[in-house]
């Protein structure tokens, strides 16, 4: 399975945001990354060097790389609506994120590693692609022999965050995909239409 496996922190600082999760890197060097990274004068960025990073940032907050990226992107744009917004809401719609949105696995690598070792099942079925799309209805839930792990316990245990497009039973480990979200919905910091013009030029 293809995924990031570079470092995180120094992308976290290059963006100043903390895409992969907390990170006390990020929290000790709220500036960007390299030997000159507190001192160096930041040349004005292009428009293209802006849409750039920000295609960057949605690739790296949703773990996708570059050739899944620019599929969904093709995927939203034939679709009716706002090509933007359609794309958060295929990525949104991934099996890893929604069961990192669950609160089944603390950050989204966590919740790929999961769903790729076969600890997930979608409507009955075990489902070991993270990047498996799914739609309105779908149940989402820990499969039985899995439901004593450790990290999705304490994971849990520890998440009380709930989204209005998902319902979470945690007394049996069990969401639905109730329906795409809302923009308004989606908490990332992504500027959507900056990367609906790098791919449109």
């Amino acid at each position: 399975m293809a995924r990031y496996t570079g470092p995180k922190s120094k992308i976290a600082r290059r963006f100043r945001e903390p895409i992969f999760g907390p990170d006390k890197a990020l929290d000790k060097k709220n500036y960007s990354p390299g030997q000159h990274g507190q001192s160096r004068r930041r040349k004005k960025q292009s428009e293209y060097s802006i849409q750039l990073s920000e295609k960057q940032k949605a690739k790296y907050t949703y773990g996708v790389l570059e050739k899944q990226f620019r599929n969904a992107f093709k995927k939203a744009a034939r679709k009716t609506g706002v090509t933007g917004e359609n794309l958060l809401r295929l990525l949104e719609s991934r099996l890893d994120n929604t069961v990192f949105r669950l609160g089944i696995a603390p950050t989204r690598d966590a919740a790929r590693q999961l769903v790729s070792h076969r600890h997930i099942v979608v409507n009955g079925t075990v489902v070991n692609i993270p990047s498996f799309e799914l739609r309105p209805g779908d149940v989402i839930e820990v499969r039985e022999k899995s439901k004593s792990l450790e990290v999705i316990s304490d994971s849990v245990t520890g998440n009380h965050k709930r989204f209005n497009w998902l319902d979470w039973n945690p007394s049996e480990l069990k969401g639905t995909f109730v329906g795409y979200p809302e923009r308004d919905q989606i908490p990332e910091n992504i500027k959507e239409q900056l990367i609906v013009e790098l791919y449109s030029k």
